[in-house]
């Protein structure tokens, strides 16, 4: 019979605190990074995981990847 660890929590990765420690993040804001930094230094599925779990809206353009800091509903004017 073997004995079951508890799951201990894991640290966030240092680029999470890099990229969503910003003030703006705190408001509600916008965060942009290019595509080719979150690939290589990130990975692109696990920044849109992180993006998807608070519950934030991405959006891809022209290279860029760039982050709307909240839950509330955004409007694409044009």
């Amino acid at each position: 019979m073997s004995m079951l660890r508890p799951v201990l929590p894991v640290p966030s990765a240092p680029w999470v605190h890099q990229v969503f420690s910003a003030k703006t993040v705190q408001y509600g804001g916008v965060v942009r990074r290019s595509l080719r930094w979150v690939e290589a230094e990130v990975g692109r599925a696990s920044f849109e995981d992180e993006v998807r779990r608070r519950g934030w809206h991405l959006v891809e353009c022209n290279g860029q990847l760039v982050v709307f800091c909240t839950r509330r509903p955004i409007q694409v004017l044009f």
